[in-house]
């Protein structure tokens, strides 16, 4: 089958699925419903040029991707947050409903309108800030973790080996090494468990339509959990590029090698973005191999979901993806 253009993510107990600027996410909420929230979402630079322009149009996605799936995770989120006890939350609306009431009486109810309109918009702007202010801690956290804490566990080994290529080489492991204890770590909590879960009930919708198969829970079962376009896989794209990248770049100065690789890294995933976005596309031999190590670490990264959470997955799906005239158009062509 031919490129579906559909992708996504696992949510807190959920999955939300993207098409072009549209976007869905399915909650099942703690009463066992599912709910489905549909919004546009045109990222940064929607209008400019530059957005579709090959490497650049990598680091621009890899941030809407990001600011996207911070949105969505806390939206999926609200529905599990602590309740209050049902005593306290009843004198609460006791005592809004009583100062309402008092507020309207003295200055109508126009004066109120706008009141809530101006609470309502400070509210956004500053879940704005703390996202914006959230996703930028991530970004720097993991350019800490993954780039610049190998390079300065390699430093130990200099006076031991002289070749830059080596130690490059010993750099590039630590780094992987990093990664990966990483995801065993996390793929033991509980709640990441079942997000994992989740995570495979997105790749088995995507993969069941783009083998060609109706989108039902029993043809979702069968199908694979992994896929070549998946986030790990850019991941650990990201991670074997620098590699390559710091083998063949070299500076004897210790400040200018901690910049290069600060500086380097949208280029990397710029570059990872390339081949991720090949991979989607075609079955060359030489893709597939590449794609293989990606791959066989979403084993880590995905489980086999139940059937609850396949009809969450194809909810969002259908929400935004109209997959019976996708199979239609391609079983005539």
């Amino acid at each position: 089958m031919r490129y579906s253009g559909i992708g996504g993510q696992a949510v807190m107990e959920g999955v939300m699925m993207k098409n072009g600027d549209k976007y869905a996410v399915a909650v099942r909420k703690p009463d066992g419903e599912i709910i489905v929230e549909t919004k546009e979402y045109r990222g940064i630079l929607a209008d400019i040029g530059i957005r579709k322009l090959p490497f650049i149009r990598g680091v621009i996605n890899f941030v809407d991707s990001l600011a996207l799936g911070m949105r969505t995770l806390a939206y999926s989120a609200s529905f599990y947050e602590e309740e209050e006890p049902k005593q306290v939350a009843s004198d609460r609306a006791g005592k809004e409903s009583s100062t309402f009431c008092e507020f309207g009486k003295d200055s109508g109810g126009s004066d109120l309108e706008e009141q809530e309109r101006m609470a309502s918009d400070k509210s956004s702007r500053k879940e704005s800030l703390i996202m914006g202010i959230t996703m930028a801690c991530s970004v720097a956290a993991a350019v800490v973790i993954f780039m610049l804490v190998p390079y300065f566990i390699s430093g130990f080994f200099e006076n031991m080996i002289s070749s830059r290529a080596v130690l490059a080489l010993l750099e590039g492991g630590i780094r992987l090494s990093v990664f990966l204890i990483y995801i065993l770590l996390i793929s033991r909590l509980e709640d990441i468990q079942r997000v994992f879960m989740y995570h495979g009930a997105e790749h088995k919708c995507i993969n069941c339509i783009e083998q060609g198969m109706e989108l039902n829970v029993e043809n979702v079962r069968k199908s694979s959990r992994l896929h070549k376009r998946c986030g790990t896989s850019f991941l650990f794209l990201v991670m074997f590029i620098s590699i390559i990248f710091f083998l063949f770049i070299h500076t004897e100065s210790g400040w200018m090698r901690i910049l290069v690789r600060l500086l380097l890294v949208p280029v990397i995933a710029g570059c990872a973005y390339e081949l991720i976005r090949l991979a989607g596309r075609s079955d060359h031999v030489l893709i597939n191999l590449l794609s293989k190590p990606g791959m066989a670490l979403q084993k880590l990264t995905t489980k086999e979901p139940d059937d609850s959470m396949i009809e969450v997955g194809i909810a969002s799906v259908e929400a935004v993806f109209d997959w019976k005239a996708y199979l239609k158009e391609n079983t005539e062509s």
